[in-house]
């Protein structure tokens, strides 16, 4: 069974940067997507931004080259380094990590992490 523990979140002020980090655990299937979501207030979850594992991104178009994911897969890490932070990004973050097999995939959550940016 996979686990994802995150660290990282907070308040910042608007204009300053996070870095949120997540470490899985358990055998992890070679295909795969890890990245980032979050939910916003009043919003549904929503990709930020992932990476699969022949390092393909994939980013919301809400990054805006303001965030960066990053994958250490010798040490089952993925990171998201968070710059230019603006009220609108406050929300829980979420690590996900989509296992893909031939025929179905399976999806693994965080616990959560908050994070605020106050304006």
């Amino acid at each position: 069974q996979v686990q994802l523990v995150e660290s990282g979140g907070g308040l910042v002020q608007a204009g300053g940067s996070q870095r949120l980090s997540c470490t899985a655990s358990g055998r992890i299937p070679s295909r795969n997507w890890m990245g980032w979501y979050r939910q916003v207030p009043g919003k549904e979850r929503e990709l930020v931004a992932a990476l699969n594992s022949f390092g393909t991104p994939n980013y919301s178009s809400f990054t805006q080259g303001r965030f960066t994911v990053s994958r250490d897969d010798d040490k089952k890490m993925v990171s998201l380094e968070m710059n230019g932070l603006r009220p609108e990004d406050t929300g829980v973050y979420y690590c996900n990590l989509r296992a893909l097999f031939t025929t179905s995939r399976q999806e693994y959550w965080g616990q959560g992490t908050q994070v605020t940016v106050s304006s």
